[in-house]
């Protein structure tokens, strides 16, 4: 499963403050560490209170490629911050994210192509987030669409079927899980997958607990890729178990360390 750590975003106290003064051994202990617990990808927002948020994105990017070469998920609502982001962190990397919106999509797809990036596609639209799981697929295969129409391999968009918190949307919990598994009859191969996973817990007291036990439910349904925070390691060894008992791991007593090292 692909895994994106979270943790590099302006709205936590230590990455603003880390921007704020400029403090590089911050955010190379950040990226280090995800990567080290089990992180693909490291999410990079500059977050909502800088002046000036492509100089932002630009720092954190020069930062991080100080000590990895890894790839990045470009997280903001500014294109004009987007597309920087993707010129400096190069192939591989991720749009997170864009809406089903044509003029959106119309962006986004295009810019995902000439980037040689993935794209996270959000299963909403100017209406905001359906409740309703069969317009959550019609905006699903509207994204799908939209990227074959314009030459963007399926391999390399992801679905957001968009977690709500279960203590304001608690039945969305399990409906979600339903759309998961009929996300997969859209389009042959079927989609990839992804979640915001903190989403669920939030405002929550139990967030590890709820979030693990989600996971675990969600890679069940078909997931195939989640934001999370890979220092959890709970979480991460809940994640790396339920791949093994879907059979997509070989079991060995140190499967968890194999899995972390692979």
């Amino acid at each position: 499963m692909l895994v994106i750590g979270e943790l590099i975003n302006g709205m936590y106290q230590n990455v603003e403050q880390a921007i704020k003064t400029k403090n590089r051994s911050i955010i190379h202990k950040l990226a280090k560490e995800q990567l080290e617990a089990g992180a693909d990808m490291l999410d990079i927002n500059a977050g909502p209170h800088g002046a000036d948020p492509k100089e932002t994105m630009r720092w954190l990017i020069e930062t991080i490629r100080e000590v990895t070469p890894a790839p990045l998920a470009i997280d903001s609502t500014k294109l004009d911050v987007v597309e920087l982001g993707l010129k400096l962190a190069g192939e591989g990397s991720m749009i997170n994210s864009t809406k089903a919106d044509d003029e959106k999509l119309d962006i986004y797809v295009p810019l995902a192509k000439k980037y040689k990036a993935k794209l996270i596609g959000l299963t909403m639209d100017k209406k905001g987030v359906p409740r309703d799981k069969n317009v959550k697929c019609e905006l699903a295969a509207k994204i799908l669409a939209k990227c074959m129409e314009m030459d963007l391999p399926l391999e390399d968009v992801y679905i957001d079927p968009i977690v709500l918190p279960v203590n304001v949307a608690q039945a969305q919990c399990a409906e979600l899980l339903d759309v998961l598994r009929e996300f997969k009859l859209i389009s042959d191969p079927p989609p990839q997958t992804v979640v915001g996973l903190s989403n669920v817990s939030q405002g929550t007291k139990q967030r590890s607990l709820i979030n693990r036990t989600y996971l675990v439910m969600a890679v069940a349904s078909g997931l195939s890729g989640a934001i999370v925070d890979p220092l959890d390691k709970e979480l991460m060894d809940a994640m790396i178990t339920a791949e093994l008992l879907l059979n997509k791991n070989i079991y060995c007593d140190s499967y968890i360390d194999a899995y972390r090292k692979r």
